[in-house]
């Protein structure tokens, strides 16, 4: 056998006399090379082509269709194939094409360049009735596309999840035009829990979880039911109750956040409901996005929390206790009512660093945050404004009652003796700033940390273990 020896100008060759036209082109369309095949079916010389775009060269009902579909498709998808267009050539005459597309990328994942092979179709015998089915195809697809731009705007709006729960809703009813939609998100449990919308279904499982809250949309990429049949072999014992509120179809799909479900977009029909492939490119479509703006807001949720509290403790840092005690300060104002800040400070906490090691006062640290969180109002609010001293904001609390909430943290602080070493005892000395807005004078929350911070000291100076309160 004769081996073949490929010559180097042989790949020109090839490209320039492809059995197909081949085009390369800017993301946006405009053509920066194009092969002898092309331009021998067409007529049009290489400088004719070089610099125009390729929808320029189509019919006006293939122009609608490379808006409405082939560049949605394609930017969508990174690529299309067997997209049937007409291009006009340079005398006039129609030339029924068959084109492949597909993005090439740069390094970072951006378009660079848009490749894209046209082949010859004009012997198809059925092309009218093919040139009818993509006409109705492209308007489908550009009301997908509307659904997935709209959708975009509203998910990206969203700053709670609550909110985004209720955008996906939306965009779901417009999408499938579902007579009820629900979203579900994870609890901390993993459990799913309907956030928004409606779930006709919800409760009539007596006996057994239902599916919404079941592992059903975990352990697949989406479930479709499509009949009333289906739906009652899938969730055995509705009957009458599933009847009832009309639910004859149902669709569900997994939110997935780096390959774990943190929760699902699910949409009820109330008459038997075929959902072709895109339909369900679309219901995914519509969870992927929604998944990467739940990301975000979690995302920014836990760097609020880190910005505005300990991270030992988990209260409130200084930060966030200036900005209460501001509007603290105002509410107080507004109503005409009395507040009080209690400032703490644990006597021989020193002792206990340098003898037992941070670990020890660290642990300290924590059992005091917790010991407040047991003895406060459950509307006063703890912070720790650093080291070993720790705030609480009482609101509307007067003489009596700021005076008893220190007492009671004077007291359970004591009581955590029994897991401190009896040699480095630990007790809380305590000032209290007491502001009576009924008298007119107005302070800052400097004002009322410096006197809950000067009463503090008093406390300390008549032999810690104490309270001392001062009145603004």
């Amino acid at each position: 056998m004769t081996d073949v020896v490929v010559e180097p100008d042989s790949f020109e060759e090839l490209y320039e006399r492809a059995p197909c036209g081949y085009l390369t082109m800017t993301p946006d369309g405009v053509i920066l090379q194009v092969n002898t095949t092309f331009l021998e079916w067409t007529g049009f010389s290489r400088e004719q082509l070089i610099g125009v775009t390729f929808r320029s060269l189509l019919a006006r009902g293939s122009q609608l269709f490379h808006e409405t579909r082939y560049m949605p498709v394609l930017q969508l998808q990174g690529e299309v194939r067997e997209v049937a267009l007409i291009v006009i050539r340079a005398d006039g005459s129609a030339l029924s094409t068959l084109v492949n597309s597909v993005i090439a990328r740069n390094a970072d994942g951006t378009p660079k360049l848009v490749r894209t092979a046209v082949f010859d179709s004009t012997g198809r015998q059925d092309y009218e009735r093919d040139l009818l089915a993509a006409r109705r195809a492209a308007e489908a697809s550009e009301t997908r596309v509307r659904i997935l731009r709209d959708a975009a705007v509203a998910f990206t709006a969203a700053r709670t999840e609550e909110a985004l729960a209720e955008a996906m809703v939306t965009s779901a009813r417009d999408a499938f035009s579902a007579s009820a939609a629900a979203v579900l998100l994870a609890d901390s449990s993993g459990a799913l829990v309907r956030v928004a919308g409606i779930n006709p279904l919800e409760g009539m499982l007596a006996g057994g979880p239902s599916l919404l809250q079941s592992a059903e949309l975990g352990e697949r990429s989406m479930l479709v039911v499509r009949s009333a049949g289906d739906v009652d072999l899938v969730l055995p014992g509705l009957g009458h109750s599933r009847r009832a509120v009309r639910v004859s179809a149902l669709s569900a799909v997994p939110v997935i956040d780096d390959g774990a479900r943190v929760g699902a977009l699910v949409c009820f029909f109330g008459r038997e409901r075929e959902l072709d492939e895109a339909d369900l490119h679309l219901h995914a479509a519509l969870a992927s996005q929604a998944a990467q703006v739940l990301v975000r807001i979690r995302l920014q949720r836990q760097l609020e929390q880190l910005a505005l509290h300990d991270q030992l403790t988990g209260l409130a840092n200084r930060k966030l206790l200036q900005e209460r005690m501001g509007e603290a300060l105002a509410s107080s104002i507004d109503g005409s009512r009395s507040m009080a800040l209690v400032f703490l400070d644990l006597d021989g906490f020193k002792a206990v660093n340098d003898n037992l090691g941070h670990s020890a006062g660290d642990a300290v640290l924590v059992a005091v945050s917790n010991c407040l969180r047991s003895v406060v109002r459950g509307s006063d609010m703890i912070g720790r404004f650093g080291g070993d001293e720790f705030v609480v904001i009482c609101e509307d609390a007067d003489d009596v009652a700021a005076r008893g909430i220190a007492e009671r943290i004077v007291e359970a602080v004591r009581e955590l003796q029994e897991g401190i070493s009896l040699a480095h005892p630990v007790t809380a000395s305590i000032g209290v700033a007491l502001y009576e807005a009924s008298d007119g004078r107005t302070v800052t929350p400097d004002d009322m940390f410096t006197a809950a911070d000067g009463a503090m000291y008093e406390s300390k100076a008549a032999g810690k273990d104490r309270v001392t309160l001062v009145r603004l």
